[in-house]
């Protein structure tokens, strides 16, 4: 097939079913989550719109499932041409000393271990010429270090690999790119802001357009 595939992990909601919905007319979106139920939402929304997708409902903390995954992509498509990873779990704010060891484990599992897994088997569809997009987090420093703990422990741990992996693929390729979106009225961010004032907060669909750009460029 020669269509231009963009593979979106943690499609099904928030950020992620936003980039799909504004890459859906230059790619085939191949759409990665939990939730039966929400990627068949954004999978009408596609239609309505003139997109299509692949609805993968999947875990990406299995890494059986992600091999299987890759394995269809490669005898479908031969390759993937873009890669974005919006797939993040938000563990309850808490003191460092409170931590449960379940939202502590689930933390690691989705947001480090997950990815180091997910980058030797994504790197090969990508080859030279593709691209890998992620997303940092500023909050996780911008919050006095109090409380964030199991999120930003995961989330630093995600971001170090990743920066590593793009120093390394400079010369090599694919290309790793690392964008900071605003603050969106997510379901993420509403676990860490339940009170905040969500309308001054950048809708997804506009942050998705304004990231187009760049997640484009060369």
């Amino acid at each position: 097939m020669t269509e231009k595939l963009a593979l979106i992990t943690g499609a099904s909601r928030g950020l992620g079913a936003a980039l799909a919905q504004v890459l859906s007319s230059k790619y085939h979106i191949l759409a990665v989550g939990r939730t039966t139920g929400a990627l068949e939402d954004l999978d009408d929304r596609l239609k309505q719109t003139g997109g299509a997708a692949t609805l993968a409902p999947m875990d990406i903390t299995v890494p059986e499932a992600m091999a299987t995954l890759c394995r269809g992509i490669y005898d479908r498509w031969g390759k993937a041409d873009l890669w974005i990873h919006c797939a993040i779990h938000a563990a309850p704010l808490s003191p460092a000393d409170h931590i449960s060891p379940k939202d502590w484990q689930k933390s690691i599992d989705i947001n480090a271990t997950a990815l180091s897994v997910l980058i030797p088997y994504v790197a090969p569809l990508l080859g030279q010429s593709g691209k890998a997009v992620f997303f940092d987090d500023p909050q996780i420093s911008q919050n006095d270090g109090k409380f964030f703990g199991a999120y930003g422990a995961s989330k630093a741990a995600q971001m170090a690999l990743v920066r590593n992996w793009q120093n390394e693929s400079l010369n090599t390729g694919p290309q790793v790119k690392i964008l900071t979106p605003p603050p969106m009225p997510t379901g993420l961010r509403a676990r860490f802001y339940p009170g905040e004032d969500r309308t001054v907060l950048t809708a997804v669909t506009t942050a998705a357009q304004d990231l187009l750009p760049e997640i484009l460029a060369p």
